[in-house]
């Protein structure tokens, strides 16, 4: 985890003196303030051209501003830094090769912090840079001081910038999108609101480019097939980027008990009136504001834990394959919290060795948990719906009638 202040002349510098700051999270005056997650994508932070967009910029800070003042804490997960390095190093067409992008990242990543810090100085706002990689959450210590740092920052009353640390991240440790980013940053933190700022108003019932009738979701309650599908994308594991990621962060949100709202991010004021309308989100009769427009993922009025491990699982798109359950064990996965034993699957999707991740399926199709295979899919394919009996009697599997095929602590269940 790399993290660095941003300090520029303020409007009133003596109330920034390091002196007048807390010194520990215990002694912030954070009580009864709520966390805000502001999520800003690339085609938002960047005009037509793809140029960084330095007066949108000023607005995002003056809203900033505005939902502070209203108690909140904002943290804003930006996308962007190559368009920033392209243009400070003069480069104007986008190189597509990996060095070449990876270069532009870490200049752009200095740039763009430096275009934050101005514009939050000028409404007497203090800005960090924090750069993660899924390396700074995969283990427990990690998670910690990732979450303890951000939560400090905070405490300073310093708004945090993050972004993945594009100059260093390779594939085996990427986010791969800042909707993923954003979305573990919000469960870090236990946020009370995370917020997509995109260039579209929203998940519409289906693809408004293609359809004329096309009509916006107002409130998601659950993510199903149907749901997925309007996204472009048929509910499967394998599905990546737009709206896709979006939903896939939502259904973490949604288990951790974290409303989230994608919206327009051009339309005036578009922060301030997601924030208003966020301070009532958690409500279990929560109706979206009709004058607002976007779409509002209910928060799951039982939250579950979601620890580092899990976080890491129910994040992560490296799934190798399905399984599927039946009723029975898909009421012990949800509604006691069990492991998944071979007796309750039905059937087995994918190529995955004994460690992967797998997403776990009922019988409508429906994504219901996600956890990491303690068996192959030979092994898994063998013993479905087989008893510990059974198991027993067989040599090749007798190893699955003393354990589950997949372990409660590594289960993460999206109901």
């Amino acid at each position: 985890m790399s993290i660095r202040m941003s300090r520029t002349t303020l409007k009133d510098p003596s109330a920034q003196r390091p002196s007048d700051r807390p010194s520990s999270c215990a002694e912030a005056p954070c009580g009864g303030e709520k966390i805000i997650v502001i999520k800003i994508g690339s085609s938002t932070l960047t005009d037509r051209q793809g140029r960084p967009d330095y007066a949108y910029l000023q607005s995002v800070a003056a809203q900033a501003s505005a939902v502070r003042r209203e108690g909140w804490r904002p943290i804003i997960v930006t996308s962007a830094a190559i368009a920033w390095g392209l243009e400070t190093l003069g480069i104007g067409e986008r190189p597509t090769d990996m060095p070449s992008l990876q270069a532009a990242a870490s200049v752009g990543q200095s740039a763009l912090s430096a275009a934050y810090a101005r514009a939050f100085s000028e409404h007497g706002l203090l800005t960090s840079l924090v750069l993660l990689t899924r390396r700074d959450t995969a283990d427990r210590q990690a998670y910690l001081h990732a979450r303890d740092t951000l939560r400090q920052l905070l405490a300073f009353d310093v708004v945090p910038i993050v972004n993945e640390n594009d100059t260093v991240s390779v594939e085996q440790i990427r986010f791969g999108d800042n909707d993923t980013l954003a979305a573990l940053v919000s469960c870090l933190v236990d946020a009370d609101l995370m917020v997509i700022l995109t260039d579209i108003d929203g998940l519409y019932d289906k693809d408004p480019r293609k359809h004329d009738d096309a009509e916006l979701v107002s409130l998601v309650r659950k993510i199903t097939p149907d749901v997925m599908e309007s996204a472009g994308d048929a509910g499967t594991s394998a599905g990546s980027g737009g709206m896709v990621t979006k939903l896939k962060a939502a259904r973490v949100l949604m288990v951790a008990g974290i409303p989230l709202v994608i919206c327009q991010g051009r339309r005036p004021d578009v922060i301030v009136s997601a924030a208003a309308c966020g301070a009532r989100a958690k409500e279990p009769s929560f109706a979206p504001d009709p004058a607002f427009r976007g779409t509002w993922f209910a928060a799951n009025e039982h939250p579950h834990e979601i620890t580092p491990r899990k976080l890491w699982l129910a994040l992560g798109d490296a799934v190798r394959g399905s399984i599927a359950v039946d009723d029975g064990a898909r009421s012990a996965l949800i509604g006691r919290g069990s492991s998944l034993l071979a007796v309750g699957i039905t059937g087995v999707e994918g190529s995955f060795e004994e460690g992967d991740v797998v997403d776990i399926i009922d019988a409508r199709g429906i994504i219901v948990a996600r956890g990491k295979s303690l068996a192959s899919f030979d092994e898994v394919d063998l013993a479905k719906g087989k008893s510990s009996d059974e198991l027993l009697q067989n040599r090749l599997l007798a190893a699955l009638a003393t354990r589950p095929v997949v372990h409660r602590d590594d289960l993460v269940v999206f109901e």
